[in-house]
């Protein structure tokens, strides 16, 4: 009996121990930030200063392949937080437009925080939410922006996914409604109508809301949590989700006019310090050491962004002629199959344990996030639980293994697959459409690929003919100018 119960006190010392040991893990994600807008990754077509993020490459690992599952917010969003592809989710819950959209999956559905909360970590969530929200109306109908109830209690937020405490906005910085929302209660008096620069959405707002606030706003709350949690025993999980530099472009004032690329330059600087705040945040609780930090972007950059406030189709480019490329040496943008849109930046600082200055260039997807924490936390994933997830610790570890090879990816009007250095895109042109959207617009370009195959296709088959599809050799061909389609079709 005695060694019975010495073997049990042995066993509770060492999971204590190793509770001790488990870092605390910070997860800044960008809103539209471009491969290249980044200086550490875009090199010398990066005209904009962004010293946090460099530093953090500097004192860290700097992946230089990774990739989002989705070249737009939500479905992003969704694969991140969930470790699952979100093709595989039902369609959402109906909702309103906008900020107003409804629950994008099941209430049920396993997430980081739930991850987090299972290996005894305490969770935060602050910034852009786009997750869908089931919000308290009027009339008990769908909520949109004329019969939600402001002055009670959201239903249905983050506090429901595996975060003990938010601070967030229900949607992007130009999707009303505009306000707060702390764990479940509105923030302020929401009986404003507001819109910003960019498309000039006009929606509910809180009084008191200002665009130009909304960064260092986060910050301050981010800082809160991290102070709050540096007094605990156990360790934290915070997910800060920035709103920048997605549209509108809202920089602080004292970052007006110092990028010298005008204002989505600014908006990019005040992103990048962002990095910089969390990080003193970590330092000032003094627990830096014992945190490790991840930095990337939900999805590459809107082409309609630039050195004016209005959202003006192609304005990027003529950043590009000054010698600032947002998408850095890839092609295409934000909503597309080309990597532009799909490749983003992705930094790992883990004091003790990555290598500073280390670089990777093997491939990885923000929805491995759940099962590279779940290693890194202890936490044994069940079945269907980050289902398409794959942990790259081994890498964070400068292990010399092959983590993934093959990975789906999206665009709003086409699928891609990679496997390797090639990448598959099942349909020509970019992969999108409409007047916000990148070129080859889809519709566009379909009409081209019938006109030279002499008729529309009948079946799949003869989808699958080389003028309907395209192929990529990244490794030799990064600008994805090359078709290969035709000449390595056994591919």
């Amino acid at each position: 009996m005695k060694f019975k119960c010495l073997g049990f006190i042995c066993l509770l010392l060492f999971n204590l121990l190793s509770v001790a040991e488990r870092p605390n893990i910070v997860f800044i994600l960008a809103d539209d930030l471009g491969y290249g807008d980044i200086k550490a990754f875009g090199g010398e077509k990066s005209r904009v200063p962004t010293p946090h993020f460099d530093l953090l490459c500097r004192d860290g690992m700097k992946f230089t392949n990774a990739h989002v599952t989705n070249s737009v917010c939500v479905p992003s969003r969704t694969s991140i937080m969930t470790g699952r592809y979100a093709f595989r989710f039902k369609k959402g819950e109906q909702g309103g437009p906008w900020g107003f959209i409804g629950l994008q999956f099941p209430k049920t559905q396993h997430t980081l925080g739930d991850m987090f909360q299972s290996g005894g970590y305490r969770t935060g969530y602050v910034g852009k939410w786009h997750l869908g929200t089931r919000m308290t109306t009027k009339d008990g109908e769908t909520q949109d922006p004329t019969n939600t109830d402001f002055t009670k209690p959201i239903q249905i937020g983050p506090t429901d996914y595996g975060f003990d405490e938010c601070f967030f906005l229900p949607g992007s910085l130009d999707m009303f409604p505009y306000a707060y929302i702390r764990g479940k209660k509105w923030q302020g008096s929401v009986t404003a109508q507001k819109g910003w620069s960019a498309f000039n959405r006009v929606g509910p707002a809180a009084e008191d809301f200002l665009d130009t606030e909304v960064l260092s706003t986060f910050c301050d709350e981010a800082g809160k949590f991290i102070t709050s949690s540096s007094k605990k025993k156990n360790p934290f999980f915070l997910f800060v989700a920035l709103t920048a530099p997605h549209t509108p472009s809202s920089p602080e004032a004292e970052f007006e006019g110092k990028s010298g690329m005008g204002v989505y330059g600014d908006f990019v600087m005040n992103t990048d310090a962002c990095i910089g705040r969390v990080r003193e945040h970590l330092r000032k609780a003094d627990i830096d050491k014992n945190t490790m930090v991840i930095v990337s972007s939900d999805h590459g950059p809107g082409h309609y962004s630039g050195r004016q406030r209005k959202a003006i189709p192609h304005q990027m480019k003529e950043m590009e002629k000054e010698g600032h490329f947002s998408r850095g040496q890839w092609r295409g943008y934000k909503f597309s199959c080309y990597e532009g849109g799909l490749r983003v930046p992705f930094g790992v600082v883990w004091p003790g344990v990555v290598e500073p200055g280390s670089q990777n260039d093997s491939m990885v997807g923000l929805n491995d996030l759940m099962a590279t924490c779940a290693d890194i936390t202890g936490v044994e994933l069940k079945n269907k639980q980050g289902p398409d997830s794959i942990s790259f610790l081994p890498y964070l570890r400068n292990q010399e293994v092959l983590v993934r090879n093959h990975m789906v990816a999206h665009g709003t009007r086409a699928d891609a697959y990679y496997e390797g250095n090639w990448k598959l895109i099942l349909g020509p042109g970019s992969g999108s459409s409409g007047g916000h959207f990148t070129e080859p617009k889809s519709e566009d370009a379909w009409k081209q690929a019938i006109q030279k195959f002499g008729r529309k296709p009948k079946n799949h088959g003869e989808l699958e003919h080389p003028t309907f599809i395209q192929l990529y050799n990244l490794a030799a061909d990064p600008g994805e100018k090359n078709n290969l389609a035709s000449i390595h079709f056994e591919r």
